[in-house]
């Protein structure tokens, strides 16, 4: 079976789709689709795809499935009219910014019966998923407590700042949905800090650069999240795992892995500095399981419901840090 997909945004990370569809073998990009044209026809260029509107993408006979890569305000509308349409979505994070518009989305994919995957693409990263695996086979016993690192290299521009949701909705979801990921467990608790520490013209928008957050399920297990807008040594990605047989860590994926001994000790390479070469496999096996599971009929996952879920923790997180109360779920 080849699955014939339209591509709605042509940025950066429709971009990345395009060559991870390019890459499998039983996935053809048929169409592209931007508010600009000129990305438009530049991807269309480099992937052989036609350039259409969004509309003729959505209600085309010749394809099967939408990715879309769209500014998040356009999510809601286009998820509409793709299940309308019986076409399998590939959605990013987040699939909206207000939980009960995400609910109506749920109903509109259910009623249709069409395929939805939320882009969470860490859980496909080859070490997280590892991690996963093991955690799930027995390897280190009951979890106890996650903790997960997560750093830029630096800011973005108080432009976006002010239109991200804040950090929590904004960066922090993808540690949200990790956690949920690795805990096994629904948390049922959220209580977070945070602090304008990198720029101040982040506090003067209404947001913050630098939190935590710590998450506890019913039967007791926690998770501590650490975000920062700014790591000097390049993208900080860590994460990991304690539990009553022991331990599974997960570490940064440096630019290289040779090491250098003198008598000041060891010095290694720098952690990969931008989250797309950092996350290039993840993208990638994301991909391939959407792809995978339209052939075979399965659900993908993680689901538009992993992706309310994830929206939920993050404005619990948000409620938290405004009230400085802990914020049940």
């Amino acid at each position: 079976m080849m699955v014939n997909i339209g591509l709605l945004g042509c940025g950066r990370i429709g971009q990345v789709h395009a060559r991870s569809i390019a890459s499998l073998r039983s996935a053809r990009l048929v169409a592209v689709a931007d508010a600009f044209p000129d990305p438009a026809e530049a991807l269309a260029a480099q992937s052989g795809a036609e350039v259409r509107s969004a509309d003729a993408i959505l209600s085309a006979a010749d394809i099967d499935a939408v990715i879309i890569g769209t500014p998040t305000d356009t999510h809601y509308d286009l998820i509409h009219n793709a299940a309308r349409n019986g076409k399998a979505i590939f959605c990013e994070k987040p699939v909206d910014m207000s939980a009960d518009r995400i609910r109506d989305c749920m109903k509109a994919v259910s009623e249709a019966g069409v395929a939805f995957l939320t882009a969470f693409n860490r859980r496909f990263d080859p070490n997280f998923a590892n991690v996963q695996r093991r955690i799930a086979g027995g390897e280190i016993g009951d979890v106890e407590i996650v903790t997960i690192l997560s750093r830029d290299p630096s800011p973005p521009p108080v432009s976006y700042i002010k239109s991200s949701g804040g950090i929590f909705r904004d960066m922090m979801i993808h540690d949200l949905d990790m956690a949920r990921f690795l805990l096994g467990e629904e948390p049922v608790q959220v209580y977070a800090v945070g602090s304008a520490l990198v720029d101040l013209e982040i506090g003067k928008a209404g947001d913050v650069d630098t939190a935590a957050v710590t998450l506890t399920t019913a039967s007791g297990k926690i998770c501590q999240i650490s975000n920062s807008r700014r790591a000097t040594y390049g993208y900080d990605q860590r994460l990991e795992v304690h539990g009553s047989k022991g331990m599974l860590r997960a570490a940064n994926m440096l630019e290289n892995t040779v090491e250098m001994a003198g008598p000041n000790g060891f010095r290694a390479a720098p952690a990969k500095h931008f989250f797309l070469e950092r996350y290039e496999a993840a993208y990638l096996a994301e991909m391939r399981h959407f792809v995978e599971c339209l052939e075979a009929g399965r659900a993908p996952s993680p689901s538009i419901e992993d992706g309310l879920r994830a929206q939920l923790l993050a404005d619990a997180a948000t409620l938290s840090y405004s009230s400085g109360k802990p914020v049940t779920v």
